[in-house]
């Protein structure tokens, strides 16, 4: 899973101790709190806050919570020890191009949904782990170099990687992988009387209230510290030293430990409560629970108030305060670092919580995103990439010198050596069975020790019932028992229709209806939209191994079609200019007319739909237009063939957004290894962006808009680059980001 992307957005000068709005996210208010002046000397650490009172929230959310849900979860990102650790894998050791030492590893994997083989692979260098998956080409074997060159800038790496044998070499990539994070989590828990503004105040309350123990009860089991053998968060399990109870509970496969200051040793004789303050201070997420009247003027004036600063530590980087109100309502707020990347899930408007149980779990997602979060700071991020260095290089250094290491990493990659000797295979054979066996080993070690990052329960409180909950996303299979022939185009209609295009013709697949023919495979499609909006199916179609056409039909029609056609039967449907068309693309959704695009060789031509999805929907009986409802706009003549066409909303101009003419029409084409955008009114090419790869594979132009101004993502290989089309093309990544998987349009 690919960790979701917050792009630089420029930021409003702030000025001490106000309050300014921040327009980054229609889902959070998010404002700036500067640290106050102390001594004349200015703290230089803000706050971004969170406190569900944005007019998108008002719009958007009033009321209700966005879904919960697990950021980078470590079940899905820790691929090592999912895929690899345990099972027969390749392992290599080599110098980029910068002579910085690099891990590689390799494992034969079969997809889950689609049950095609594919390669998995992982990257370890000092920044951190890359991760890709590739499919496996049929009839071929995939070579080491080839796989290396998927990842960034490692296309061109003058000396191959060499294999390591020694299965020690799973302990210290196991390692390496670590350093992202740990599995588990430690919180602290701050109770606090409304008027207490400094640090010593705060840590002093020996006890917490009634209510506050009810909101321990919730968070999760009070456990007793001597002989603890769970996850203990740092605390001592020996002696009391740290106190004799703590709060602990599991969600989703994490331990997690709180530190709850009423529970951590007290001292009378020492006003800053060092005791407490070694643990909570070095906690990068605290709650703050502020003891509150039950009004609801005191609880907003609780949060509005609330200064971070009060807290001094450089460490914690995320407050989440808690308010408790007579009926049963919990009220929060979120206070994070403003180098802390944005982090879901969004507060409600207003942010009261009535169900317990709904609050534990989005407290807890909360908690647990934002310390993530506050991994990505620089802070930690240079501490997390000074100690993947010095691993990395010490690891360099050791297998370099192994011995056993030889040069059959210039075999192509396979399980096993072929056409060896008898004896090698065996040697080879009994190799493999050790490597598996230690591997295995180490897998059932962390398991045990609770480090495993596999496992989705969850404990404590309210929720114990709730054992395993389902991921936001998982495939399900539509229609099982379709013909085994190869899927060349599809789309789907309605809730449950597709159009399918395959080899033996083009069918409609219904979910509880059996598969019906409408198209025989003398009509050999290639490209399939179906435009419920306006009632119309179209095709890029022609005979076997012939230049293509657009084919429309009405829908009304394909549902009426009680026999499948032929290529002969649907003349009348081929629109006129199109022969030869190998690329389509229709504007989006949703605009003031429908246009397509269409690419024959270097030449592009523009049609317009002559009715507006309004008077269709209006006037459905009245709009049987076929071929005739496109009316020809413009032809422009490109300088080579384009692989990609987006169409762009018109209103949007290069010099000035939202001034346009209504001949206007963008599209932007991508071409072998670059993108433009055309103006088909004049024939003008901008360059966007150029890949700089041997073997680049463009796959999408996804257009985005915010605020009259069009965005793209251009996508290739394992890549997409962001870019604005009223800025100038710049060869900066900044705005690069990378998929595990190559995305598909």
């Amino acid at each position: 899973v690919a960790r979701p992307i917050y792009l630089p957005i420029q930021k409003q000068r702030v000025f001490r101790s106000v309050y300014i709005s921040f327009p980054v996210n229609r889902n959070n208010r998010n404002c700036w709190l500067t640290q106050p002046e102390v001594d004349g000397q200015e703290h230089c650490r803000r706050f971004r806050i969170e406190n569900g009172d944005s007019p998108g929230e008002k719009d958007e959310m009033f009321g209700s919570p966005s879904t919960p849900v697990l950021e980078n979860p470590e079940y899905q990102t820790r691929w090592y020890f999912k895929y690899f650790l345990g099972k027969l894998h390749q392992n290599y050791v080599g110098l980029d191009n910068d002579k910085t030492p690099f891990f590689l590893s390799i494992v034969l994997n079969e997809d889950n949904s689609t049950c095609v083989p594919i390669c998995r692979a992982i990257l370890f260098k000092k920044t951190g782990a890359q991760k890709i998956s590739l499919a496996i080409p049929q009839n071929k074997v995939l070579t080491v170099k080839q796989i290396l060159s998927n990842f960034p800038n490692m296309d061109k790496v003058e000396k191959g990687p060499k294999e390591i044998f020694s299965p020690d070499i799973q302990k210290d990539l196991l390692l390496l992988e670590e350093q992202e994070g740990s599995v588990n989590f430690k919180f602290g828990v701050i109770y606090m009387k409304q008027g207490q503004t400094s640090d010593d105040e705060i840590l002093s309350n020996e006890y917490g209230s009634y209510k506050f123990d009810q909101f321990l009860s919730l968070l999760g089991d009070k456990i007793k510290l001597r002989g603890w053998d769970k996850y203990r968060g740092g605390l001592d399990i020996k002696g009391d030293m740290t106190g004799k109870f703590s709060v602990y509970t599991i969600y989703e496969g994490h331990e997690i430990m709180f530190h709850v200051s009423t529970l951590l040793p007290y001292s009378r004789d020492n006003r800053q409560q060092v005791e407490r303050k070694r643990h909570i201070g070095n906690d990068i997420v605290n709650i703050v629970y502020i003891e509150t009247g039950e009004s609801e003027q005191e609880q907003e004036t609780a949060h509005a108030q609330f200064n971070p600063t009060w807290i001094k530590s450089q460490f914690t980087h995320v407050f989440a305060v808690i308010t408790y109100d007579g009926d049963r309502s919990y009220r929060l707020s979120v206070f994070s670092d403003e180098a802390v990347p944005l982090f879901g899930p969004g507060l409600p408007c207003p942010p009261v919580f009535d169900d317990a149980r709904l609050f534990r779990e989005f407290l807890l997602v909360k908690l647990i995103n934002g310390e993530k979060a506050a991994f990505e700071t620089p802070t930690f991020a240079r501490k997390r990439q000074r100690t993947l260095d010095m691993l990395i290089k010490d690891l360099y250094s050791e297998h370099m010198t192994d011995a056993r290491m030889t040069m059959l990493n210039r075999r192509a990659f396979s399980d096993v050596l072929a056409d060896t000797p008898r004896h090698s295979r065996l040697k080879e054979d009994s190799r493999q069975i050790e490597f598996v066996r230690i591997g295995q080993a180490l897998k059932l070690e962390a398991i045990v020790r609770g480090d495993a990052p596999t496992s989705l329960a969850s404990a404590g409180g309210v929720s114990a019932g709730a054992v395993f909950k389902r991921s936001p996303w998982e495939a399900n299979c539509f229609y099982p028992v379709f013909p085994a022939q190869a899927v060349t185009a599809a789309d789907s209609w309605g809730e449950n229709r597709l159009v399918v295009a395959a080899e033996e013709g083009t069918y409609i697949v219904e979910d509880g209806n059996t598969h019906r023919l409408i198209f025989d495979k003398t009509l050999q499609v290639r490209q399939v939209s179906v435009v419920e909006p306006h009632g119309i199916l179209l095709l890029k179609a022609g005979a076997v191994n012939k230049e293509g056409k657009i084919y429309v039909f009405r829908l009304s029609q394909i549902e009426a079609m009680s026999e499948p056609k032929s290529r002969m039967d649907v003349k009348e449907h081929r629109l006129e200019k199109t022969r030869g068309v190998h690329l389509y693309a229709l504007s989006r959704p949703g605009g003031a007319r429908l246009r397509m695009c269409v690419a024959i060789g270097r030449k592009l031509l523009m049609f317009q739909w002559k009715h507006s999805a309004a008077w269709t929907a209006w006037c459905p009986s009245s709009d049987t237009d076929t071929v005739e409802g496109f009316t020809f706009l413009w032809e422009v003549t490109l300088t080579e063939h384009p692989t990609l066409l987006t169409v762009l909303d018109v209103g949007w101009s290069p010099k000035s957004p939202g001034h346009h003419s209504i001949a206007d029409a963008y599209v932007c084409v991508g071409y072998k290894h670059h993108w433009d955008v055309v103006n088909g009114r004049t024939g003008q090419a901008k360059h966007l962006h150029a890949v700089d790869a041997a073997r680049a594979k463009l796959v999408a132009a996804v257009d985005l808009y915010e605020d009259q101004e069009v965005q793209l993502l251009l996508c290739y290989n394992h890549t997409c680059h962001f870019q604005k089309l009223n800025e100038d093309s710049s060869p900066s990544t900044n705005y690069d980001f990378h998929w595990n998987s190559v995305p598909c349009d």
